[in-house]
């Protein structure tokens, strides 16, 4: 009987390790989310290819104000000033700002 209970103690321990090493695993993968200088520059990308899509749009003389204004937020370390106008940019277009 305490051999079964050994086995049932070793059996619980170790998987309780591998939960807590799954758990580990999957929380390293979610740390890996773009840097605001990396998003800048994916957002840079998706507007500038949204205006050239979208030219003919009411609101894209708009979108093109605010694309300039956040390159150059981007450009002088004011990220989220720049992340947010590509955004507002982007949403005048109707489109669907990346999320990575």
């Amino acid at each position: 009987m305490a051999l079964l209970n050994n086995i049932a103690a070793i059996s619980t321990v170790i998987l309780t390790g591998a939960l807590v090493l799954s758990a580990s695993v999957e929380q390293s993968s979610a740390d890996t989310l773009p840097t605001r200088t990396e998003l800048c520059g994916k957002l840079q990308l998706q507007t500038q290819h949204a205006i050239t899509e979208h030219a003919e749009a009411k609101r894209a003389a708009k979108a093109k104000a605010l694309q300039k204004q956040a390159t150059k937020f981007c450009a002088s370390n004011k990220q989220a000033q720049g992340i947010r106008d590509y955004a507002q940019a982007l949403k005048l277009l109707g489109v669907q700002p990346v999320d990575d």
